[in-house]
């Protein structure tokens, strides 16, 4: 004896499958926007985040201790050029996450999926790596009262985390059995 799914199997298998790619679609799209406003902001208002990260790699305004101080970067044109390459990462995140909204929106989800992993591990890179591993541990920005970033990079790579992985479940459509 066969049997035939029922009407609410065949539509919850329909809503989750399309539910998961609406979900990592406007993930996507929020981190982009996100990114996109504060590369824009950057550009527009250079001189506010380039004095932050000149603050960050001179270190001085942390504990000023003598094991630490050694990896201090005090020269303009390098702390300048770390911020331009900044937001150069920033702009090429978002036009890579807006992609992949486009992508998802367009339901070629194969590909939304490739451009949205792309741009979300550039985000990931940029707020793990670059702001939490390297400003805040390297160049001890956690010591800094004025120049701390760790909380807003620490809420960015979490929220960038959460998006690649609903990124990376499965498409949500069950096979037939």
């Amino acid at each position: 004896m066969t049997t035939t799914p029922t009407t609410a199997t065949t539509s919850t298998s329909r809503t989750s499958g399309t539910a998961l790619p609406l979900a990592a679609g406007v993930l996507t799209g929020i981190l982009g926007l996100y990114i996109a406003l504060v590369a824009l902001g950057n550009i527009t208002d250079f001189g506010t985040n380039q004095q932050f990260v000149r603050h960050v790699l001179a270190m001085d305004t942390t504990f000023k201790d003598d094991n630490l101080m050694w990896r201090a970067v005090t020269s303009t044109a390098l702390e300048d050029t770390a911020y331009v390459a900044i937001i150069v990462w920033e702009t090429v995140a978002a036009l890579v996450l807006v992609w992949g909204t486009w992508l998802w929106a367009r339901r070629d989800f194969a590909r939304a999926r490739r451009f949205s992993t792309y741009g979300l591990l550039m985000l990931v890179l940029l707020f793990g790596a670059g702001f939490i591993a390297i400003g805040g541990e390297w160049f001890a920005m956690w010591q800094s009262k004025t120049w701390n970033g760790l909380d807003a990079a620490t809420r960015v790579f979490l929220l960038s985390g959460v998006a690649l992985i609903v990124n990376q479940l499965p498409g949500g459509r069950r096979e037939a059995t």
